[in-house]
């Protein structure tokens, strides 16, 4: 059975050949008497020709789409550009969003990495699925494909055999997943140990930036003030819409439409965020930072800390120094 991982003009070299190597090591690994050669990794073109990265940087392609019967599986790479720029506009990404779709329709595994997951929109099969992206293009997958379910926050999503994942080295994570859902939960484990990569992937959360959400909805960001203001004073969505002269119809609406939250997931996010900033910056107890961002006590402030973050308050501390090359 192949793997496909597909090249295109500007796409992340480290995306493409990277994928590559991986699943070619744990393929070698994985290899035994009985199963000599447990899957084939194949590079692929639109015609076979050789692809340059965005950095410039020429690929040579294994396949062309029309030498590939049906694959078990295809992975896409971002691509390279400004957080802003639209996904390149080329006639063989026109030709591979028609070669996803047809793919997946044969039974393959399509798989996006960060904003390589623009390319499954338009290839059609992000509609009515649930998604993810890298967050700083999280609002313009909601936009450009609107019958898509984006999820704020999350870093891998799996809807009906169409993968998708945020950040540029979620390629990574799809790559265990292929092998996972190719050869097993212990093959994905080998492979994971041989490799030395994490087999859990991680929400983007912990990454994103407080206040991204509100850059440029003068509502949303009346709605965050609100919720910081209130600090160790509980709030519900009742006393937030009626802090806000609207109805809870209207804020239930218009959180949705700006952020894909519901109220409810609004102030836990905006809470999240005030204590994640505190974890960072204070010296605090867990139970004093439940108290100070409004949780009504400390198991439902770390329940819903790990919701958001991937992890406790204690170790999302102990991470938060790591990074910055402070010992706890």
């Amino acid at each position: 059975m192949d793997i496909a991982i597909l090249g295109y003009e500007d796409c992340l070299g480290q995306g493409l050949i990277g994928a590559a190597d991986l699943l070619a090591m744990s393929r070698r690994m994985l290899a035994s008497k009985s199963r000599p050669n447990p899957y084939r990794v194949v590079t692929a073109s639109y015609d076979g020709k050789p692809v340059r990265d965005g950095f410039g940087r020429s690929h040579a392609m294994d396949a062309s789409f029309a030498s590939l019967d049906a694959c078990a599986a295809i992975i896409v790479p971002p691509f390279l550009c400004s957080c802003d720029a639209p996904l390149p506009q080329a006639a063989d990404l026109n030709a591979a969003a028609g070669w996803l779709r047809r793919q997946h329709a044969l039974g393959a595994i399509v798989a996006g990495s960060c904003n390589g997951v623009f390319l499954l929109g338009e290839a059609g099969l992000l509609d009515g699925r649930r998604c993810a992206t890298t967050w700083w293009r999280h609002d313009e997958l909601r936009s450009r494909y609107p019958r898509a379910d984006v999820a704020w926050g999350a870093s891998f999503m799996e809807d009906r055999r169409v993968v998708t994942a945020g950040g540029p080295l979620s390629w990574i994570d799809l790559s265990l997943h292929v092998i996972r859902e190719l050869c097993g939960a212990e093959a994905a484990k080998k492979a994971a140990d041989y490799t030395v990569v994490d087999t859990v992937p991680s929400t983007q959360t912990i990454y994103i930036p407080p206040g991204h959400l509100t850059a440029s909805n003068p509502f949303v960001l009346e709605a965050e003030h609100v919720v910081r203001q209130a600090g160790d004073a509980p709030l519900t969505s009742t006393q937030l819409a009626r802090a806000l002269n609207v109805s809870e119809r209207t804020l239930h609406r218009r959180l949705k439409e700006a952020t894909g939250e519901t109220p409810k997931h609004f102030l836990d996010r905006v809470r999240f965020e005030a204590a994640r900033m505190l974890l960072e910056t204070t010296h605090s107890s867990v139970k004093q930072l439940a108290t100070a961002t409004g949780y009504a006590d400390e198991t439902s402030f770390r329940r819903a800390f790990r919701r958001y973050a991937g992890m406790t308050p204690g170790a999302y501390r102990s991470w938060s120094l790591a990074r910055r090359g402070e010992k706890a």
